[in-house]
């Protein structure tokens, strides 16, 4: 007899979570999520998963510490309630920048994170693009990580953007931009920029031809939005005829969501990985799109033992 599954949601992403519940057709489970009166994190599963194939779904963004705790703290619940096996959902991975030493006497928290998601008793992780692929080793169970180029994909083509330009905003991002142009069958384009400092960049000059094109700025997060703006700007100097940008991520940390309003930016598509909030809720010129149907079908193929490979392209 096939296991019983059940879905449960974190606080950080509860809309989320409701859509991917609704794509496969299983209520979200009960849980109480609160904080005692001196903040620490209170949790009481409200229902049986004794033998239960368990997924928990939790976004670790801002408040990024609070969610991972709470992430955890939940699958400690389900872990000591009997559940039978706990997969995280983890649509957005908090800490992934920290993924290696970049100087002397730093952490690599990314792996820190990894090893308390272990310790936790979460058995398996399905994440959608990772922001260093690596990650995956920091882990001894199995992770799954995903692309949300299909989704985006979609919506780029919903702008019937005439001969449009795929634009990486940095060197780095070449091979997901050339992924994407291959899809589209158009052209590539480069910002070659010099970073003098964290969450600073300065555009240096652009590789390909943007003139009188349509260009859509490509990466996998959102944070300050001074890369992208600034990528923005260089291509409406260099005669750009509109500027998009599409990300899987809308982190929005400190001004970005001002500098991007700012911008020549048409419009940024982003997925709902993290939810919107404040002015991005409200300001047409941010555009998202759900996860959940990918999730869902991820989520579908792992509870009946069917491959997901066809997910990664």
């Amino acid at each position: 007899m096939s296991r019983a599954i059940s879905l449960f949601s974190g606080n950080a992403n509860l809309a989320l979570g409701g859509a991917i519940a609704h794509q496969l057709q299983t209520p979200l489970g009960r849980v109480k999520a609160g904080r005692f009166s001196d903040g620490e994190i209170a949790v009481e599963i409200g229902e049986n998963v004794r033998g239960s194939e368990v997924y928990l779904i939790q976004s670790t963004c801002a408040p990024v510490n609070d969610s991972i705790m709470e992430m955890l703290i939940i699958a400690d619940a389900l872990r000591r309630s009997s559940a039978e096996s706990i997969t995280a959902i983890m649509p957005y991975y908090g800490y992934a920048r920290q993924d290696r030493k970049v100087a002397g006497r730093t952490p690599i928290s990314a792996k820190l994170v990894a090893d308390l998601i272990t310790t936790a008793g979460i058995d398996r992780v399905l994440t959608v693009d990772l922001h260093a692929g690596q990650i995956q080793g920091f882990f001894n169970i199995p992770v799954d990580n995903l692309y949300a180029m299909p989704v985006l994909l979609d919506e780029i083509r919903a702008l019937k953007l005439d001969e449009p330009v795929m634009v990486s905003p940095d060197a780095g991002g070449v091979e997901r931009a050339r992924a994407y142009a291959k899809r589209m069958n158009s052209t590539l384009a480069i910002i070659d920029k010099r970073r003098e400092r964290a969450n600073v960049s300065e555009v240096m000059h652009i590789i390909g031809d943007v003139k009188d094109r349509d260009c859509v700025l490509l990466d996998d997060m959102i944070d300050t939005a001074g890369t992208l703006t600034n990528a923005a700007r260089a291509l409406a100097d260099a005669g750009a005829r509109r500027v998009y940008a599409a990300a899987t991520h809308a982190v929005l940390s400190g001004p970005a969501v001002h500098r991007i309003v700012d911008s020549p930016l048409v419009q940024v598509i982003v997925t709902d990985s993290i939810p919107l909030r404040g002015e991005a809720q409200v300001s047409p010129k941010f555009r998202q799109a759900s996860l959940a149907p990918l999730l869902g079908e991820a989520i579908r193929r792992i509870h009946n033992s069917d491959s997901i490979s066809s997910l990664f392209v």
